[in-house]
């Protein structure tokens, strides 16, 4: 790594607006240094390549805003065994702290934010209910036809009412 760039990471204050590095840039010499591919890291850290292009490019509306972003950061920065700290003050610097991590009140957290359905894709909670209520219909229904034909034992049946089903 250069001198200058060692430097940059290291004091990201002294560096002037015009010479200091982007993350993007950075991490993708520092991967390249190492001589992997985009497909390589990707693999290993479990985000996509597309998602690391972008990263790499500085193309901050085509990711993930707020934690993921800073996740995306931090992982990559591990991977490449490098200041992890420093790539996230980089970040700050290009999108600002604001952006990155927004802050959220836990007093009003709870009445802030909408609640959510956490059904799987969109799916209303209703329908599983009447999934369970058609099982048990139908769990109902074979076992009147196993008394009825005399598959379930005498000792099973602790009703009158279900002995008097019997044929």
């Amino acid at each position: 790594m250069s001198e200058s760039l060692a430097e940059a990471l290291l004091h990201p204050e002294s560096a002037d607006d015009a010479a200091s590095p982007q993350v993007g840039s950075t991490l993708k010499a520092l991967r390249e240094t190492r001589g992997l591919t985009l497909g390589e890291v990707s693999a290993r850290i479990k985000y996509s390549a597309a998602q690391l292009r972008h990263l790499e490019a500085n193309e901050w509306a085509r990711l993930p805003e707020g934690v993921p972003l800073r996740g995306l950061v931090k992982n990559y920065a591990r991977f490449l065994e490098t200041d992890a700290e420093a790539m996230l003050r980089l970040l700050d610097d290009a999108i600002g702290p604001g952006r990155a991590h927004p802050a959220v009140h836990a007093a009003t957290a709870r009445h802030a934010l909408p609640q959510m359905d956490m059904t799987p894709r969109g799916e209303p909670a209703h329908r599983t209910w009447a999934w369970l209520l058609l099982l048990l219909v139908l769990f109902c229904a074979f076992g009147f036809y196993a008394i009825d034909r005399g598959w379930v034992p005498d000792q099973w049946l602790v009703f009158d009412w279900l002995k008097a089903l019997r044929p």
